[in-house]
């Protein structure tokens, strides 16, 4: 049976989770909550915030959290090189001799790569939470096997911790450590999709709230633009949201930044309040 309604939230570092948050309080303001959905799916900085709206905060708590200085939790500082990352990404995307194993390279990129440790870094993701129990409404939260490339979908019958699953989501290879879950060692899901919005395929309506948007600058097996193709072309109703002028201004050249998060989330509630655009 066809799910009703879809929230696809997608990756984008603290600046998009501040901005997805700023941008869900806005469509709320105008009328247009989207959070009521069937199922949500989170990616990387999507996965926290879908983690976040099962805490049992109002969307205008959880915008305070990110806006107002005081608030804000503690985040670890990246200065994110992107010509740096790419160039230390190639030697890995070279070896790989198919799609598949390109997920099994990053997955070795992100083992062979020095960062904090696993423990420091999730600390900060469970100071991200206002819950560590699993949200009411079914959440899927997606992350990629480093060894194996498989992609998966952590839920609330996984019986892995919501503090944990939202880590893997967020293990941004090559500047977050990997997470351990049952011996395993995960990264971010976004390494296949910065979105997964094709996981959203069997729902009737479907949104996507994308960071990153219809082009993504990192390297993704799935872009947005294919996967809103095929799922439009399966008969669902698709409404995409992605930065406007504006809020790619406040996101600012480094996602990871934490100082991004007050400008982002202010431009996302300000972007939210002119309401969805048309369906596709």
């Amino acid at each position: 049976m066809a799910i009703g309604s879809t929230l696809v939230l997608g990756g984008g570092g603290v600046a998009g989770i501040a901005w997805i948050t700023g941008v869900l309080a806005g469509l709320a303001d105008a009328g247009q909550d989207v959070t009521g959905a069937d199922l949500v799916i989170g990616t990387s900085a999507g996965a926290t915030v879908a983690a976040q709206l099962g805490g049992g905060l109002g969307l205008d708590e959880l915008f305070a959290r990110q806006a107002e200085p005081a608030l804000q939790s503690r985040e670890l500082m990246v200065e994110l090189d992107l010509a740096k990352f790419g160039a230390d990404l190639q030697p890995y995307m070279a070896r790989a001799v198919s799609a598949d194993d390109m997920l099994r390279q990053f997955g070795r990129f992100a083992l062979d790569a020095r960062t904090v440790p696993e423990a420091e870094r999730r600390a900060v993701v469970e100071g991200r939470l206002p819950s560590a129990g699993w949200p009411a409404t079914p959440t899927k939260l997606i992350a990629v096997d480093c060894a194996s490339g498989a992609m998966t979908a952590f839920d609330a019958a996984s019986g892995v911790s919501l503090i944990d699953a939202v880590a893997a989501s967020c293990a941004v290879p090559g500047v977050w450590p990997p997470v351990t879950i049952d011996g395993r060692r995960y990264m971010d899901g976004g390494v296949r999709s910065t979105d997964n919005a094709d996981l959203a395929a069997g729902a009737e309506r479907i949104t996507v709230i994308s960071p990153m948007g219809m082009d993504a600058a990192v390297p993704t097996l799935l872009p947005l633009r294919e996967a809103i193709a095929a799922l439009s072309a399966g008969g669902a109703s698709v409404t995409v949201v992605w930065p406007d002028e504006a809020s790619v201004a406040a996101i600012g050249t480094n996602a990871l930044d934490p100082a991004t998060r007050t400008p982002a989330a202010a431009a996302g509630r300000a972007q939210g309040r002119a309401g969805l655009p048309p369906a596709r």
